[in-house]
């Protein structure tokens, strides 16, 4: 028998470059292989060819050419496809990163750049203190600048490095455990009571901590008008969740923004979040300041006057007040929540009659944009009743057939308020097969208008006035109308303008600033504040964030694409709840569609085209023109895996199910 003789694979030489500790030079290598060697066995001949006495257990592999990391030691250079004219990299994977918080400060901190991005922002939030890391995520600065201006750049000592590790007690570069996941109660080693969980946990933390707002000449150098173009560019900075930072070729010392991606603030508890309330608040002010959201005067009035309130409490001598309520243990509450249950009393939870569904009826004004009329409002009888909105002629005609009945499960409720003119009115965004029916519903008053939108708001949703949360989505309607109105409240006097040792000018954008005298905008301002002047730190960035989600254009993410069929671009609006697309040249929307009516999408990533399919056979395609493709995909799915969250579940994430929804098929 003939043996078959065994070919041996000759050695051959690969280059790997070593990166050092920081500040020290690189060096080549060039080592003796061959295909079948392994990852692990290459990193240890290159240890013993340094021949460096250091902790190299962060170095790893990186294959230049491919932009990928060899993170799996146990294969061999030949299933990675490794030959002779490869360019290796043995470098860290932690590495410095210059991060600009919500706030707008920028800090210098070790970031890993080997995992996704979606666990390095884990990280980085655990760090910080900041819970729900899931809805936050990396940006690029909008006009980022060529790589050789950046290297030129890098250790600019013009880019103001805020240093917070000592205050924080974490290593420099923020690489130290300081976030409990769990958040387990601890208790007071004296008398046994539950010890304030922010100040345990977050003690004298300069993150939730508000910044003082600069002043008009520095805030009008960073001002910029945003046109729908212009904000559709700076989303398409976004990082893809699903990829390391050196995989999109951010390098040490890069900066990016760390900013919410994703506008559904899950459980936001002032008990637990002190850092992520107030980094959120920052980003809502700045949001505001820059006009990268739209608001009316009025509106820019209530935000200045919660934002003057807000650093007037900041620079004040008192300790931090995260809540006007005292500290009640959770399981007393529990307790006493279970107490009230089993003794059949009234809970939140309860309905006192569930038989008994209350109904709304009252004259109000309709009006139906589409329709060509030369009185656009008209009155009616209208009637509330479970979901549904029915109107007729009049009271009398109430017993017959309705005009019309409202369907209004899955619409969208927009305030169209100026309570300064008295004008009292709802928007409502009907879901039909091709899109959205916009109907306008004007009211007489606060009270009226704070009953209809309460019970639009719980319909959207599918749910009767019968629910609890009925009376307190009222009362939370009716002091937003209070928080809004610029007349002081009955028998106060008017305010003195020399009390505000502010500039007035700091607290609006500087496009509103141009419009007023700096003395009416202070009076203004202070007789505003007086509506607000009871709340406490925390209740007023609270106030400020949900002013900001009810705006309209709130949440939403502007993209430039092209529809398939199409032979113009269009924008395409992203929320939380829908998507919408807009014409580019009117901004007006032209069609809405929402996620609830969603049956399933995906990505033809050769052409790079989304397509999604909705109820009633409606088939959208699209085609991205400001960004790839998959950054739309990744928003979609984000909200749909945030979606997926409960109170039940604990803080760990189900990272399988987001990259599922996220990752896409490339």
């Amino acid at each position: 028998m003939i043996k078959g003789s065994t070919i041996e694979e000759k050695p051959w030489q690969l280059s790997v470059q070593v990166d050092q500790k920081q500040g020290d030079e690189s060096m080549k290598f060039k080592l003796s292989v061959i295909g079948d060697l392994h990852i692990g066995g290459l990193m240890l001949k290159l240890v013993e060819k340094v021949k460096a006495q250091q902790d190299w257990s962060d170095h790893a592999l990186w294959w230049e050419q491919r932009k990928c990391w060899l993170l799996k030691t146990h294969w061999t250079l030949d299933k990675y496809g490794i030959q002779a004219d490869a360019d290796l990299r043995y470098t860290p994977q932690h590495k410095p990163l210059l991060l600009q918080l919500p706030n707008m400060k920028t800090i210098r901190m070790t970031v890993c750049f080997s995992s996704m991005v979606f666990k390095a922002v884990e990280e980085i939030c655990r760090i910080l203190n900041i819970r729900r890391s899931e809805e936050l995520s990396l940006l690029k600065p909008p006009y980022d600048s060529g790589k050789k201006k950046k290297k030129k750049d890098k250790n600019s000592p013009q880019e103001d490095i805020w240093d917070i590790w000592d205050s924080l007690n974490v290593g420099q570069g923020g690489t130290g455990p300081m976030y409990n996941k769990t958040m387990t109660a601890t208790y007071d080693p004296e008398n046994g009571m539950p010890m304030s969980s922010t100040s345990l946990w977050f003690g004298e933390n300069p993150l939730a901590e508000s910044q003082p707002n600069l002043p008009p000449v520095e805030l009008g150098k960073i001002y910029q008008p945003l046109s729908l173009e212009d904000k559709a560019t700076n989303n398409a900075g976004w990082l893809d969740s699903s990829r390391s930072l050196m995989e999109q070729d951010i390098q040490d010392d890069d900066k990016l923004l760390l900013r919410f991606k994703y506008n559904v603030f899950f459980d936001l508890n002032p008990k637990y979040d002190a850092v992520r309330i107030t980094q959120l608040y920052e980003q809502a002010r700045w949001s505001i300041l820059l006009e990268e959201i739209d608001c009316t005067e009025e509106e820019m009035l209530m935000f200045a006057s919660l934002q003057y309130h807000i650093c007037k409490l900041t620079m004040s001598s008192e300790p931090l007040d995260n809540s006007s309520e005292p500290e009640i243990d959770e399981v007393e509450a529990a307790l006493s929540n279970l107490e009230v249950t089993l003794e059949g009393g009234h809970t939140d939870r309860i309905l006192e009659d569930i038989t008994d569904i209350p109904e709304l009826a009252d004259t109000l004004r309709l009006f139906r944009p589409k329709r060509l009329t030369l009185r656009p409002y008209k009155e009616y009888w209208f009637v509330f009743k479970d979901t549904t909105i029915s109107y007729f002629k009049n009271k009398e005609a109430s017993s017959g057939e309705p005009i019309e009945q409202l369907q209004l499960r899955g619409c969208e409720v927009v305030p169209d308020v100026n309570v300064t003119d008295k004008k009292f009115g709802i928007k409502l965004l009907l879901p039909v097969a091709d899109g959205m029916n916009e109907v306008y519903i004007r009211c007489d008053n606060e009270t009226q208008y704070a009953k209809w939108k309460a019970a639009c708001i719980l319909a959207s949703k599918g749910k009767t006035m019968a629910y609890s949360s009925y009376k307190t989505e009222v009362r939370n309607i009716q002091s937003f109308l209070q928080m809004k109105s610029l007349a002081p409240p009955p028998g106060q006097a008017a305010p003195d303008l020399d009390a505000m040792e502010m500039n007035a000018e700091c607290f609006v954008s500087p496009r509103y600033a141009k419009k007023h005298k700096t003395k009416q905008l202070t009076a203004r301002i202070l007789e505003a504040h007086q509506n607000i002047s009871k709340l406490s730190l925390v209740e007023a960035k609270m106030r400020f964030i949900q002013a900001w989600q009810s705006l309209p254009e709130f949440g939403i993410n502007y993209y430039i694409v092209r529809f398939k069929g199409s032979k113009k671009d269009e924008i395409l609006g992203i929320s939380y709840n829908r998507m919408i697309r807009i014409d580019m040249s009117s901004g007006l929307p032209v069609t809405t569609w929402r996620f609830a009516n969603m049956k399933q999408w995906n990505v033809n990533w050769e052409i790079r085209q989304v397509t999604i399919e909705f109820d009633q056979n409606v088939i959208i395609a699209f085609c991205c023109v400001s960004c790839d493709c998959k950054v739309v995909h990744e928003f979609i799915g984000g909200y749909i895996f945030l979606s997926t969250r409960s109170k039940d579940q604990n803080e760990t994430l189900d990272e399988e199910l987001f990259l599922k929804l996220t990752g896409g098929q490339e």
